[in-house]
C-alpha cells in the first residue's frame, strides 16, 4: 500500500487560469445569410455520432450570439497549424463587420448553410441549430451536422496556456 503524507501543492487561481491548462483545438465559427459573421472559438466539441451533433459556446455579449440565433445555421472551420493569423483575425473585435470581414481570407460558401468555409482548414462542418441551453454568461448552441468534410493532413492549431501552439 502506498501512503501519501503530503497533499500535492496547489495554489488558488481563477477559472480562466485553471482552464488555460486544458489544451483545446481552435476553430472559426461562421454564419452566412444577410448578416455574415465569423468568430474564433475554442469552446467547440462533438456531442453525438448518431445523430451527428456538435456544440459551441458563445458569450451572450458576442455578435455571434445573435447571429447564430437569427440564422439558425452555422459552420465550423477547424484551424490548421499554419492558420494562427486567421484565428487571431476572427478573435479581433476591431475587424470589419458583416461581409467585409471575409474580404481578407479565402473561403467558399457552404452548400448546406451558405456560411463561409475557410480555405486551408483541417475540417469543415455545417450545422443546423437544434437547441440552445443557457450556461451562465454563455449560451451552449447544439447543432445537428448537415455535412462535413476533411481537409488535407496537416499540423493542428491548439490553444494552451493563453497562447497558440502547433502539433
Amino acid at each position: 500500500m502506498i501512503v501519501h503524507d503530503a497533499a500535492p501543492t496547489m495554489e488558488e487561481t481563477t477559472l480562466r487560469d485553471a482552464m488555460s491548462r486544458f489544451a483545446t483545438g481552435v476553430a472559426v465559427v461562421t454564419v452566412g445569410g444577410e448578416h455574415p459573421h465569423g468568430m474564433t472559438a475554442n469552446a467547440f466539441t462533438s456531442v453525438s455520432l448518431d445523430p451527428p451533433m456538435v456544440l459551441c459556446c458563445v458569450a451572450h455579449r458576442a455578435t455571434m450570439h445573435a447571429a447564430i440565433g437569427t440564422a439558425g445555421r452555422f459552420a465550423v472551420s477547424v484551424m490548421g497549424g499554419d492558420q494562427e493569423r486567421t484565428a487571431r483575425y476572427f478573435a479581433d473585435k476591431r475587424r470589419p463587420r458583416g461581409r467585409a470581414q471575409f474580404d481578407v481570407v479565402d473561403w467558399q460558401s457552404g452548400p448546406h448553410t451558405g456560411a463561409p468555409l475557410l480555405s486551408g482548414a483541417l475540417a469543415w462542418l455545417e450545422c443546423e441549430l437544434v437547441r440552445r441551453h443557457e450556461g451562465g454568461d454563455h449560451t451552449i448552441f447544439l447543432g445537428r451536422v448537415l455535412g462535413c468534410r476533411r481537409g488535407p493532413d496537416s499540423r493542428a492549431l491548439l490553444f494552451y496556456d493563453s497562447g497558440f501552439h502547433r502539433i
